[in-house]
């Protein structure tokens, strides 16, 4: 899959193409059915199909620090992006240039002079341009002038139910990472870097990777899961820590993986973190050895739910 950031970097003499256009931040299910459609008309047509994402969210850019939080980084995008089978990725800077074009500029600039749009598959509730002015009935309209079909895709649901990131982050803010994961087609995934902590975890007999993670990325509520802790092609079962350890007057929130029967140093490496089951909600303990006994609890059935 080729990677573009900015329309500058559309290769010189690129031809007709196939092309969605989202903010595809989960890439959940209701994002897969539009990219499978768009791969789908491109290899119909012998034609390459093209997704066009924004970075960072137009939120961030519209409404700052009031936007939502972030179910994937741009990266994890785009590996999942390329998982479905798309051609190119292509990024455009979210600027405010880019935030006050008007709508039939943006179909112009953006789908006709440089991506070269033979058609255009978006979700019905697409909208475009400054204050979202552009809806699928225009750049149907706009299609007709400039040379290129338009495809809008209903809504997936599931029993009455939107498939749609707002519902998602709902599900990974209450903790209940079973919906998420149904909604998104895998498991919901923190990702981060492997950083020094208090190492509580080791003098317990439990060593942790504590998990510094991006401003606004999307964390479950407190409490302790069942996962898997992701580094390079590893996906190794783990008992997942989210919240402020209040047995230890904790007051940051933090992500704290031990992983089974694994004990190696995974300091300054990006990993991921694969949230999968709610075991039990944040306790504070008043000594050590009830704290122990609960830890044990956990692994034993973070084991017996995932398996060796």
């Amino acid at each position: 899959m080729q990677r573009w950031r900015g329309l500058e970097a559309v290769p010189t003499g690129w031809g007709r193409s196939i092309v969605t256009v989202g903010v595809f931040d989960g890439v959940h299910r209701g994002h897969q059915k539009l990219i499978s459609r768009t791969v789908e008309r491109g290899r119909a047509r012998g034609l390459p199909s093209v997704l066009v994402t924004f970075d960072p969210h137009p939120a961030e850019i519209i409404r700052p620090g009031r936007h939502p939080a972030r179910l994937t980084s741009l990266r994890r995008r785009a590996e999942l992006v390329a998982e479905q089978g798309i051609d190119a990725f292509c990024v455009l800077p979210f600027t405010p240039e880019l935030q006050h074009m008007a709508a039939n500029a943006f179909a112009y600039e953006v789908l006709v002079d440089r991506l070269h749009a033979a058609e255009v598959v978006v979700g019905r509730n697409f909208t475009f341009g400054h204050k979202a002015a552009g809806n699928v009935g225009l750049l149907t309209e706009l299609g007709g002038r400039f040379g290129f079909g338009v495809e809008g895709l209903d809504l997936m649901t599931d029993d009455g139910v939107t498939v749609s990131s707002t519902y998602i982050r709902s599900c990974i803010d209450a903790g209940d990472v079973a919906a998420a994961a149904a909604a998104l087609g895998r498991p919901h995934r923190v990702e981060g870097v492997v950083v020094h902590g208090d190492h509580r975890g080791r003098d317990l007999g439990f060593p942790t990777a504590n998990i510094a993670t991006a401003a606004w990325t999307a964390l479950p509520a407190d409490g302790v899961y069942a996962g898997h802790f992701v580094i390079g092609e590893r996906r190794l079962p783990s008992a997942i820590s989210v919240g402020t350890n209040p047995t230890f007057s904790g007051r940051e929130r933090t992500v704290e993986v031990y992983v089974l029967d694994v004990d190696e140093d995974f300091y300054g490496f990006d990993v991921g973190v694969d949230v999968e089951h709610w075991l039990r909600g944040q306790e504070r303990y008043d000594d050590i050895d009830p704290l122990l006994a609960q830890i044990r609890a956990d692994v034993d059935r973070t084991r017996a739910l995932l398996g060796p």
